[in-house]
């Protein structure tokens, strides 16, 4: 699966990440705490840092949240692939603790905010 910006774009998947998580948050995710839950946007075009620079600001300045916006954005230092058991983890395990608790309210905003990208 590769990423398609003819079907959705960089602007609108910043938006949805920006609305299914929270970025206030510093190095967490509700009940997970560490660096590798911190809220990030990692760029490896100069345009999508520049999508990136004017969503935080226009966040900023229109103060979405009611706290400060920790999402860092950094240039893409490394990628590793998930593990297979981790690809499409809540489509294979819907029932499972973490995806009834998190996932699911995540997945249900999703399509609830963003119908029209969401498929059926």
């Amino acid at each position: 699966l590769a990423y398609d910006p003819a079907q959705v774009s960089t602007r609108q998947l910043l938006e949805i990440f920006m609305a299914t998580h929270d970025p206030t948050q510093l190095n967490r995710q509700g009940n997970d705490v560490g660096t590798q839950y911190r809220s990030g946007i990692y760029f490896t075009t100069p345009e999508q840092k520049a999508v990136a620079d004017e969503l935080m600001a226009e966040i900023g300045k229109d103060r979405l949240f009611d706290a400060p916006v920790v999402t860092e954005v950094a240039p893409l230092a490394h990628y590793f692939a998930a593990e297979d058991y981790h690809q499409d983890f809540f489509e294979k395990n819907p029932h499972q603790g973490y995806c009834l608790a998190v996932a699911a309210p995540k997945v249900a905003k999703f399509r609830k905010t963003f119908r029209e990208l969401a498929r059926a």
